[in-house]
């Protein structure tokens, strides 16, 4: 690789790294070509983009950019990597603990996501869990809902109530 297709190499995978708040660096070094094939297919379907970097281009592209710390994941670049990008932070976590259940492989090397460092595998099941913006959205909406909800509810069931008192009074006294 000349030095001219380094530093373009560079400049992609700054500019692929500063248009996303979500990337996972993992390992697919034992995968063969049919299990590499479906990984592939599996990150198009879940819109993820993935490539293969080398370590070296991926540390220079991630110093590269201003105003984030990127250090806590330097350590995780040895041996072959494979960088994830995606726009919602859990799921490159689902898609890789959903493909290890039929593949040893890829294993989680580290993970940014949104200013938040995570190194090693043993992140994934925090990863996995992690709820989307729309998901937490939806929670808050609903527990916005809730209160106006049992309000409306209890004052529906109040007037029937308050009128069959009034009906039982009335026909009582006549």
């Amino acid at each position: 690789m000349t030095r001219e297709e380094k530093q373009q190499e560079i400049a992609e995978i700054t500019e692929m790294i500063a248009s996303t708040e979500v990337f996972y660096l993992t390992d697919t070094s034992a995968l063969d070509a049919a299990a590499t094939s479906s990984l592939r297919r599996e990150c198009f379907k879940a819109g993820i983009r993935m490539r293969v970097v080398k370590n070296k281009l991926l540390k220079k592209a991630l110093e590269n950019i201003e105003g984030k710390n990127y250090s806590p994941l330097y350590p995780a670049l040895k041996g072959n990597t494979s960088l994830m990008l995606a726009e919602v932070g859990n799921v490159p976590a689902r898609l890789i603990k959903d493909f290890r259940a039929k593949h040893p492989k890829p294993l989680l090397k580290a993970a940014y996501i949104m200013e938040d460092c995570y190194v090693g595998d043993d992140q994934l099941p925090a990863l996995v869990s992690i709820k989307s913006k729309e998901e937490l959205l939806g929670d808050l909406v609903s527990l916005l809902q809730s209160p106006a909800r049992n309000v409306v509810s209890a004052l529906q069931s109040g007037g029937t109530t308050i009128a069959g008192v009034v009906k039982t009074l009335e026909e009582r006294n006549a």
